[in-house]
C-alpha cells in the first residue's frame, strides 16, 4: 500500500469514472485500475462496484476512502511542517472564496502575496458557501474565505480575518443620520439571490419577510452592482458591506447610511478542514 494508491481511490470516488480519475491523477487508466485492484487485493475488500455507471463506491469503500482522505491530509500537513522548518513558503494553495467577498478583498491581498511568495502558486475560485464546505471536505480546495460563523462542525476550523460594518444604500439614506433595523420593513427591499449569506443576515437583522420589491416585479440579484442599479431605478434599500462601500464612487456613497449603534457587522474568516483522527 502506498500514498499514490490512496489518491487513486479518492479520485475514483469523486469522479465515478476510471478515465476521469486517471486524468485527474495524470496517469493512464490502466495504471490507475491496476493499482486500485492491487489495493483491494491487499485489503481483502471490494472498494468499487465496477458494473454501475458511474462507478459506485461500496459501503466498505466509503469507509476506506474517508480514512484515505485523512491520511493524504496529514501527509500534506507533514510536508507543510517541513517547509515551515526551512522557512520556505512554496507549493500550491487552492482557495475558494464567496463572490460577495472576492470582489473587494482579492484586489487588496493577491498582489502583495504573489510578490512576497514567488514560489507559492495560488489557485482562487469564486464559490458559494456550500461548495466551499464540500470542496474542503473532498480535498478539492485547501482553504475557504467566507462569512462566519457557520453551524459548528468538528472537522472545520475558523480563523477570523476581519469584521466589517454593514451599511444601507438608498434614497432614504440621504435624508437621515442613521437608520434602525425595524425601519427597513417600511421600505422596498432589494436582496441578493438565495445562497448568499449576506441575504440571510439582512433578513434576520431586520426581521424581514419575503415581499415584492416594486409592484408586480420581483427580482433577486447576484451582485452588489446589480443591487445598486435596481435601487437607483426603482427606489428602496439594500444592504452593503463596508469594504464594498469604500470602492464606490463618491456620488453613490452619498446614499449610504449606517445603522444606529450597536452596528451590525459581517465576520469574514479563513476556513480549514481539519479531520480529527478516530482514537480507540
Amino acid at each position: 500500500m502506498n500514498l499514490q494508491q490512496l489518491k487513486y481511490i479518492i479520485a475514483l470516488d469523486q469522479t465515478g469514472s476510471f478515465s476521469k480519475a486517471a486524468e485527474t491523477c495524470f496517469v493512464t487508466q490502466a495504471t490507475l485500475s491496476t493499482m486500485i485492484k492491487r489495493l483491494e487485493e491487499e485489503l481483502g475488500v471490494v472498494l468499487f462496484d465496477r458494473k454501475s455507471n458511474p462507478i459506485i463506491t461500496t459501503d466498505c469503500g466509503k469507509d476506506i476512502v474517508a480514512i484515505a482522505k485523512k491520511a493524504v491530509f496529514h501527509t500534506h500537513q507533514l510536508r507543510e511542517a517541513a517547509r515551515d522548518v526551512q522557512r520556505r513558503i512554496e507549493g500550491k494553495l487552492r482557495i475558494g472564496i464567496i463572490p460577495t467577498i472576492a470582489n473587494n478583498l482579492l484586489p487588496i491581498i493577491v498582489k502583495p502575496l504573489v510578490e512576497k511568495y514567488p514560489l507559492l502558486k495560488m489557485e482562487i475560485a469564486e464559490m458559494t458557501t456550500d461548495h466551499i464546505l464540500a470542496g474542503l471536505k473532498d480535498g478539492m480546495i485547501d482553504v475557504g474565505i467566507l462569512s462566519t460563523p457557520l453551524p459548528q462542525a468538528a472537522d472545520y476550523e475558523e480563523e477570523v480575518l476581519y469584521y466589517e460594518q454593514l451599511l444601507v444604500y438608498g434614497d432614504t439614506a440621504a435624508q437621515k443620520q442613521f437608520i434602525m433595523p425595524d425601519e427597513i420593513i417600511q421600505e422596498k427591499i432589494w436582496l441578493l439571490e438565495e445562497g448568499h449569506c449576506l441575504r440571510e443576515q439582512f433578513i434576520n437583522l431586520c426581521s424581514l419577510n419575503r415581499k415584492e420589491t416594486a409592484g408586480n416585479f420581483h427580482f433577486e440579484a447576484n451582485s452588489f452592482e446589480t443591487l445598486l442599479n435596481m435601487v437607483d431605478s426603482f427606489g428602496g434599500l439594500t444592504l452593503l458591506p463596508e469594504l464594498y462601500v469604500r470602492s464606490m464612487p463618491l456620488e453613490r456613497r452619498a446614499h449610504v447610511l449606517s445603522f444606529a449603534p450597536p452596528y451590525p457587522v459581517r465576520e469574514v474568516s479563513l476556513l480549514y478542514f481539519r479531520p480529527l483522527p478516530n482514537i480507540g
